[in-house]
């Protein structure tokens, strides 16, 4: 037997790494422990060394969906005679650093539970798990666990719980883990007063979009300013409320077929539209849109994206009568930055929304959307923002220090 001590950096902290870690250590019937760090994650384990090396190479070549390694390095150890093997508390490392997972778009698995009436997070707009969901915009601090997350004010109810510790749950230390028991909630104000919470306030919402209103609805990194995108007075008020003159308004729609109604993609822009960071993406507008033109004045091209969180899929869902297609504009007056906590959206977009789509889980850091064109068959960015960022560029050669 041989200890092996090694150490891994890169995004590799809330992308399920460590219960990857786990179930890889249990299948190559290793010992010791994972944990994550301010600088990455650390694994002690016992073993034959021609185990270890070939639950290494493993690790390397295929890791998590989401993670990014940088390095792995390996340097042997004395043995340590572990009888198990387990994730063990996070240690925090003065001065140390490592890079946060971008926020991603809801899965498939998670979509499918979210309209799943037998499930038990059916129609909860904040469904995710080690795959999907919130991270940079909720991270506080490093190393990424509950505690240090805007999520540390909602105690995992048993259900949650048992999610959380089983081995074989693709929610296993799914950090934002939450159901409709002990998770955050949406509500609806209107005139300063809250009139109706839960699946009656996306109901409402929804009528409100329907009958031409203008909705601030609290998203992911921040709120968005949501109207019905075929209903011109809707959209010119936006405009003029917004003071936003003739700058384009990006839109979402429920679905890639709905998206072909309103715009012509390229192969090339369709895989960017349907991306885990789900980015708005510039493509031709399609001559039988009914969007309005005053979405984007005198512009060949509309911006949309997809839903990338449960709230907007519910938002969306498809109904005889509703708009297929809505305006989601970043939530403030031109040129100032996105609204993102609560009391900000109340004081700076009452002149402009007719309503506010609330929940409590707060944002810690706010995020706009990305916007992608293709360009030569590759994605082309005009701004990195969600679903990107913070993953650093790796620069192809040596630099000297930049600030830009």
């Amino acid at each position: 037997m041989a200890g092996r001590k090694i150490e891994i950096k890169g995004i590799v902290q809330g992308v399920g790494f460590r219960p990857f870690v786990f179930n890889l250590a249990h299948q190559y019937q290793l010992k010791g422990w994972v944990k994550n760090t301010s600088a990455g994650v650390i694994i002690q384990v016992d073993g034959e060394d021609r185990v270890i090396d070939a639950f290494i190479q493993n690790i390397a070549s295929s890791p998590p969906p989401l993670a990014h390694i940088d390095t792995i390095t390996s340097s042997g150890i004395p043995s340590n005679g572990y009888s198990l093997f387990q994730i063990i508390e996070s240690e925090a490392v003065q001065g140390a650093f490592v890079p946060i997972s971008p926020d991603v778009a809801i899965c498939d698995d998670c979509q499918r539970e979210l309209f799943d009436p037998a499930d038990p997070r059916y129609r909860y707009p904040f469904i995710n798990c080690t795959n999907c969901g919130p991270r940079f915009s909720i991270i506080k601090d490093i190393p990424y666990d509950r505690p240090a997350t805007t999520m540390a004010s909602f105690p995992l109810c048993n259900f949650c719980k048992g999610e959380y510790d089983d081995p074989a749950n693709r929610r296993f230390h799914a950090q934002p883990v939450a159901c409709p028991n002990c998770g955050p909630h949406i509500w609806l104000e209107v005139d300063e007063k809250k009139i109706a919470t839960r699946e009656s306030a996306l109901q409402q919402a929804r009528q409100m979009l329907k009958d031409g209103k203008i909705l601030a609805i609290k998203g992911l990194g921040g709120f968005h300013l949501a109207c019905d995108a075929s209903n011109t007075e809707a959209v010119q008020t936006l405009r003029e409320r917004k003071r936003r003159t003739d700058k384009p308004f990006a839109v979402m729609v429920f679905d890639v077929k709905t998206a072909g109604k309103h715009a012509v993609f390229s192969s090339a822009e369709l895989a960017l539209l349907e991306s885990k960071e789900r980015p708005i993406v510039l493509a031709s507008r399609h001559p039988r849109s009914e969007i309005s033109a005053m979405v984007a004045p005198g512009n060949r091209c509309t911006g949309m994206m997809l839903p990338y969180t449960p709230l907007h899929l519910l938002l969306l869902e498809p109904c005889e009568g509703f708009p297929d297609v809505l305006v989601m504009t970043s939530a403030n007056l031109s040129e100032e930055p996105i609204a993102y906590t609560n009391d900000d959206a109340l004081a700076r977009l009452s002149e402009i929304a007719d309503g506010f789509l609330m929940n409590d889980r707060d944002i810690h850091m706010r995020i706009d959307d990305s916007v992608l064109s293709e360009f030569r068959g590759e994605a082309y960015p005009v701004r990195r923002a969600r679903g990107f960022a913070p993953q650093p560029i790796g620069l192809p050669s040596t630099a000297p220090m930049l600030l830009a």
